[in-house]
């Protein structure tokens, strides 16, 4: 079986996945990825953890496009993670939407891929167009340095995998 790299910007989407579910916590869950009825902006913002990733993709002009058809995976940064990041390199991004569409596209990859994919890979290209890293460490996975906290929050267009870290390219 060939594994293709999949995009950052799939990561993003992952990301942001993984953070709706966690912020349905109390709701059941199961053991294995369902196919989620909102898409993969609309369950970010369910979740409530991830203000400031909606708020840049808005900013962005990218909200639309994690809203289409997809699929992608979103490496999807929770707002504690964006708290970490320097107000000076955050008001940098916010002035500059070139940078941060980059920023952005960076955590999103095409393609649906799940945690147990991911596990597989070394490395998946990302929608700004540079792979980002992937490695497992102590049974957890680990994106272009930054730990996937909750994997596998499926959105009707995808899937979001929660990380603690915002990504640089």
């Amino acid at each position: 079986m060939t594994i293709k790299r999949i995009p950052i910007i799939t990561a993003l989407v992952l990301t942001l996945a993984v953070g709706v579910a966690t912020a349905t916590a109390g709701q059941a869950t199961t053991a294995g990825p369902t196919m989620g009825e909102k898409n993969l902006v609309q369950t970010a913002i369910a979740a409530g953890q991830f203000k400031t990733l909606a708020s840049l993709l808005q900013k962005a002009g990218l909200a639309g496009t994690l809203e289409g058809e997809g699929p992608f995976t979103v490496f999807a940064p929770t707002d504690a993670a964006f708290a970490k990041v320097p107000k000076a390199t955050l008001a940098s991004l916010a002035r500059n939407k070139a940078k941060l569409r980059a920023v952005l596209l960076y955590h999103v990859v095409k393609g649906k891929v799940t945690a147990a994919r991911a596990m597989k890979l070394h490395s998946a290209k990302t929608l700004e167009g540079k792979p980002v890293s992937i490695r497992v460490s102590g049974g957890k996975v680990i994106v272009g340095g930054a730990t996937v906290v909750k994997a596998n929050v499926m959105a009707s267009n995808g899937v979001i995998h929660v990380i603690n870290k915002v990504l640089i390219p």
